[in-house]
């Protein structure tokens, strides 16, 4: 297998040095601690067998969330984490995905476009939410940040795993939504949400003072999906959430200049494989 701290080491310092204006203090961090990881470069510490007591001096794991080894405890106690507050409902998996006309912006100014890009799905959510005859309150949900495609791409987007449920705090009232003749996989329309969270996306940015580009799409996108219980997607945004972006038994090659890599695309469900410089 070959290992992601055995690419940085041999590649890292060239890219730094060839884009030193692409890589931010947080991402030069990531790269040095995985670099580390359960290397000779790691502390050390003394592991004792609790049946023989055979010792023996082993690598530290560097803890980085976005590191493929480490994180699985952290990854799977937030999903059993999350997994205790799901409630008895059909849940949605919404998916709110800026077009790649923002993608320059949005990489230029990533803390105040990500909060924006959360906040404003969020506000969405809640505004449908209200005023839906069925629901006429406040939904529940959970929403995770994802920066790439399964390309690996730059790719912003934030999913967001709904109930069809909401409560009025006001009245003390908890509704549902009734299954429907298609069998309650409609939630909100995608074409309605996608024209409110756009609007409210780029005002929250002129608000921020940054200009949008002006061949912006009229038409973005919004997909939503029912997930059943939404156990599930759980699982899946949770694998997301921690140990990074690529499995390390998904790195197939890697030689002088370049390095191949396989993905599974998300409409044919193919894997394919990449090569990059």
């Amino acid at each position: 297998m070959i290992t992601l701290a055995s690419i940085i080491e041999r590649f890292g310092a060239d890219y730094l040095a060839q884009y030193p204006q692409c890589a931010s203090h947080v991402q030069r961090q990531a790269l040095t601690a995985m670099q580390r990881c359960r290397t000779t470069l790691a502390p050390r510490m003394l592991a004792q067998c609790t049946d023989c007591g055979d010792q023996k001096m082993v690598p530290h794991s560097c803890g980085h969330r976005n590191c493929p080894h480490c994180q699985a405890h952290e990854s799977q106690s937030w999903i059993e984490r999350q997994t205790t507050r799901l409630v008895p409902s059909n849940y949605f998996l919404l998916t709110f995905t800026l077009p790649s006309e923002l993608r320059t912006l949005v990489w230029q100014h990533q803390r105040v476009a990500y909060t924006a890009l959360m906040d404003c799905a969020w506000q969405t959510l809640r505004v449908f939410s209200a005023n839906h005859k069925q629901l006429q309150g406040t939904p529940g949900a959970m929403a995770v940040l994802h920066t790439h495609s399964r390309q690996l791409e730059f790719h912003p987007h934030v999913h967001v795993l709904m109930p069809a449920a909401a409560l009025d705090a006001n009245k003390g009232l908890w509704r549902s939504m009734r299954r429907s003749n298609k069998g309650g996989d409609y939630l909100f329309s995608h074409k309605a949400l996608a024209k409110v969270f756009r609007a409210k996306f780029l005002a929250a940015l002129r608000e921020q003072g940054l200009t949008p580009p002006a061949n912006l799409p009229q038409v973005w996108v919004v997909d939503c999906k029912r997930v059943g219980s939404g156990h599930k997607a759980i699982i899946y945004l949770g694998r997301y959430l921690y140990r990074g972006v690529i499995q390390e038994k998904d790195i197939l090659r890697c030689d002088g200049n370049n390095v191949t890599y396989r993905w599974r695309d998300s409409k044919t469900k193919r894997l394919t494989t990449r090569t990059v410089s």
